[in-house]
């Protein structure tokens, strides 16, 4: 399979890069400005600005799957839903199915509300971007393109990956002390066994 991971120097994004390489998969990492560290040798390396709707969709071009692993510098928050949707447009351009890993925000949380009104897994320090994911999520929603949106959890972060993960589709997945959390590299995994292996939802999620 040929995959374009747009977001390629990001936290999730550098780690679904490493997992579709060591799957077998032809990878190609886009970038703005930052080159990616540590990739893997066998990575097809392009610049790019997603919001450059011509370019991305020339990158594209006779890709399988694309994976949209952007993130808003602090401030710039109004910011997502446009870059989704050029996202999108490159992508239905050129027939490519986008995997859009999105945020925890638009997820229905354990009280039935949306985990963006609870507290415990969103503070006000990350409003601002809790936010922007329910616009994101509207943004696809209203695509013709070929989408699945992945929420991560409430919390994510880099460690080592295990290989193991419970899915989910539109409600947060806890653990039994209530806490949701996943490693960037089991995100991964869970975002390359969509890809290889569609489910049809429209929203997935994955922790532990």
């Amino acid at each position: 399979m040929r995959i374009i991971v747009v977001g390629a120097a990001g936290m999730a994004g550098s780690r679904v890069v490493t997992e579709a390489v060591e799957r077998g998969h032809h990878v190609t990492a886009v970038f703005r400005e930052t080159r990616p560290e540590h990739l893997p040798a066998q990575v097809e390396i392009t610049h790019g600005d997603v919001t450059d709707v011509d370019r991305m969709t020339g990158v594209f071009e006779g890709a399988d799957a694309v994976v949209g692993a952007t993130r808003p510098a602090p401030g710039a928050e109004d910011t997502v839903t446009a870059t989704t949707t050029a996202l999108l447009d490159a992508a239905e351009a050129t027939g490519a199915r986008v995997l859009v890993i999105g945020g925890s925000a638009p997820l229905r949380g354990p009280s039935g509300g949306l985990v963006f009104d609870d507290a415990r897994y969103v503070p006000p320090a990350v409003r601002a971007i809790a936010g922007a994911s329910i616009a994101q999520l509207a943004a696809c929603r209203v695509h013709p393109a070929d989408w699945v949106y992945l929420s991560p959890p409430a919390l994510l972060e880099p460690g080592r990956r295990t290989g193991g993960y419970r899915r989910g589709t539109t409600t947060l997945v806890t653990a039994a002390d209530g806490t949701s959390r996943i490693l960037a590299e089991d995100l991964a995994v869970a975002v390359l066994d969509e890809l290889e292996n569609p489910s049809g939802d429209r929203q997935v999620t994955a922790a532990y």
